[in-house]
This record gives structure tokens, sequence and C-alpha cells, in this order.
């Protein structure tokens, strides 16, 4: 018999990582606050479309969450209708979403209490990553715990590491999103600046790529910021969550963060311009926008 697991969130990344396990094999019930979207899941991939967290839960060796922020982890997790009220001793619960470290050791203690394990889990590659499988995945938790988890997570995953204790995770995607911050705005700055100079973008880019300025930023945003286009992508409004987790950390641990700090300021610019939506490449549009005065 195929082994059964539960996925919450079926959201631009939930939803094909939870195909992924489909395709893999597992036995796989879902629930989304959307019914209509759990429905079309179960019916695109043969699941079972659940109307709580909990009844997704029932007989899941694994369950697994994607989700918006630290509240709506709760909600599905130990909420009255939530994940834990349905999950037998022994079986882990896996969060993928972008959250607080604190959230993930009160999680981690939450199951403990329970005889359940956890993993904090949050993921890198965006939609597109989600959809080929090929999401790099950041694990926190107990060894015992991330074993049970790592190879179902290995479905939708090209790389996926145990950092630490419950938390380590989660720190590690606020490191990850430190760095795309100072590398879109550095990205965005060059490109203006080529413009400016009078310079073709598309080849500057296409020389410089090959050397030490290389990213996969670089490599994946140059040809969409040239043309002005962001209606795709992680959003600004998620990337500025993420920056509020950041520097909230920050704060706490005694982390200086300038330049992060900055940029979060930038994207509320963008935020500001209506592009709470666009891509977190658009940071060039602010740019644009001081040129047309």
């Amino acid at each position: 018999m195929a082994e059964k697991v539960a996925f919450i969130g079926l959201g631009v990344m939930g939803y094909p990582m939870a195909g992924h396990l489909a395709k893999a094999g597992y036995e796989v019930a879902v629930y989304n606050r959307t019914a209509a979207r759990s429905a079309k899941w179960a019916a695109e991939h043969g699941g079972r479309a659940a109307p709580t967290p909990t009844e997704a839960a029932k007989g899941a060796h694994i369950v697994f969450a994607c989700v918006g922020n630290d509240d709506d982890v709760r909600e599905i997790a130990i909420g009255g209708a939530g994940a834990f009220h349905g999950m037998e001793r022994g079986a882990v619960f896996v969060d993928h979403t972008t959250a607080s470290a604190s959230l993930a050791r009160e999680l981690d203690a939450a199951t403990r209490e329970r005889g359940l394990g956890f993993v904090d889990a949050p993921v890198s590659g965006g939609q597109a990553g989600a959809e080929k499988g090929v999401l790099t995945v950041m694990a926190g938790g107990e060894p015992s715990a991330y074993a049970v988890a790592e190879p179902v997570i290995s479905a939708y995953a090209r790389a996926v590491r145990l950092m630490g204790p419950a938390g380590a995770g989660q720190l590690t995607k606020m490191v990850n999103q430190i760095c795309i911050a100072g590398l879109v705005e550095a990205l965005s700055e060059g490109i203006h600046f080529a413009k400016k100079a009078g310079l073709d973008p598309e080849a500057v880019i296409d020389v410089i790529s090959k050397g030490a300025a290389q990213s996969w930023q670089m490599e994946n945003r140059y040809k969409t910021m040239i043309a002005d286009e962001f209606n795709h992508g992680f959003a600004v409004d998620w990337m500025r969550k993420d920056l509020a987790i950041c520097l909230d950390e920050a704060r706490a641990n005694g982390a200086r963060l300038p330049v992060t700090a900055l940029v979060d300021q930038f994207y509320a610019e963008v935020q500001a311009m209506g592009g709470g939506r666009w891509d977190t490449s658009s940071l060039i549009a602010r740019l644009q926008k001081a040129d047309r005065g």
C-alpha cells in the first residue's frame, strides 16, 4: 500500500509540491481554505480533498504545510480544526512556510508534548522550482524526525539539508532572503546605470554574467527587468513579509543588517507604486520612476 501523507496549503508553491508527492506514488490528502482548489487538485492528481486540516492529517505519517505566515501556520496546526488533532503518535509535521524561528521552536515544543515529530523546512526556488520539483529545502529539527521526512521531501527538491535544531531551517532561509535582497538591488542599479551610460544592457549582462558578477537573479531576471515586466515570480508583498522576519530576528540576536533594512524600504516604495504583487526584481522600477520625475 502507498504511504499516506497530507499537504495543507495549495497556493502557487503547495499545489505543485503536493502534485509531485502524488506522482511519486504517495497517497495524498489535501486541504486548502478555498475548498474548490482542493477539489481541483484531487481531481487532477487522484488524491483526497479533506474538509479540515484535522481530517487531512488522519492516517498520514507526514503532514506537510505551506501557508502564508506565522498565524496561518498556528491555525492549521494547533487551531480548533488543526492538523495536530488528527495526527497519530510518531507522525511528523513538516512546515514549508517561511515563518519565524520562534514559531518553529513553539511548534517543536507542541509536537513533543503530543508524541509527534517536527521539521521546519522553508524552501527556495520559487514557483518555477516547485513546478519542476527542484526546490532547495533548508531544515531544522531533530535528526530522527528529519530522517523520516527527507526522502519524501526529495519528491520535489533537488537539495535538502538539516541545518540544526528547530528554527535552524527558518534562520537559514533568512540568510537566503538577506542575500537575495542585496543582489536584486545591486542588479537593478547595475542595469539602471548601464542604460544611463548609453550601453546596451543586454550586451552588458551577457558579458558580466560570465564572470564574478554572475548570480541566479542575473541569469533569470535581467531580461524582464530590462523590459519592465514584473507580473510573475515572487511577490514584493511576500518579500517584505520575509524581510520583516529577518529584521525582527536581527534585532533579537544583535546582527547588523543596514543594506537589508534599506532595501526593505525600497520595496515599500514599490508597494506604494502599486507593485505589491510584482516580482521582487521590480526594485528597478523605482529607479526608473525617479528618472521620469
